[in-house]
């Protein structure tokens, strides 16, 4: 499978040192401002702004990777649920925010992490404090099981 051409919404996401995960349409990576913890951008390699402007070939393997994602990520933390944001305002590239959800504090690499929102919509004003070593550790914890 060829690399994924960066967008912008990805590039904005860190990418390429924040990809956790690459399909053939899509693209899994950590989102920096770590609003819970392990928290995602699902993003499309396709150059649409709108959700339904993606091809079908693309929403099949969404089931694929949404399904691997969701394991991985509840592997990884035991979230108690997982929101999916799409917002698309400020960066319009089709994408998600993947948000896992918590509702006790959660300890990894000797940090606490919130849920600030819990049980309600997410905070995303809400950043839990990290830094690269931090997110490389996420990164890699993520990826250890996949």
């Amino acid at each position: 499978m060829d690399k994924p051409i960066l967008n912008a919404t990805m590039r904005k996401f860190g990418a390429p040192h924040t990809v956790i995960q690459e399909f053939q349409y899509w693209t899994v990576l950590l989102r920096p401002a770590q609003a819970t913890l392990g928290a995602l951008v699902l993003a499309a390699h396709e150059p649409a702004q709108a959700f339904s402007e993606l091809s079908p070939a693309s929403f099949t393997e969404l089931h694929i990777v949404t399904k691997q994602m969701e394991a991985s990520l509840t592997k990884a933390f035991k979230n108690d649920k997982l929101n999916y944001l799409m917002l698309m305002m400020v960066d319009p590239d089709v994408h998600f925010h993947i948000i896992p959800r918590y509702a006790q504090t959660k300890k990894f690499a000797n940090k606490e992490f919130i849920d600030a929102g819990w049980p309600a919509a997410p905070n995303l004003g809400y950043i839990n404090k990290t830094d690269e070593k931090t997110n490389q550790l996420i990164m890699e914890h993520i990826k250890s099981c996949w």
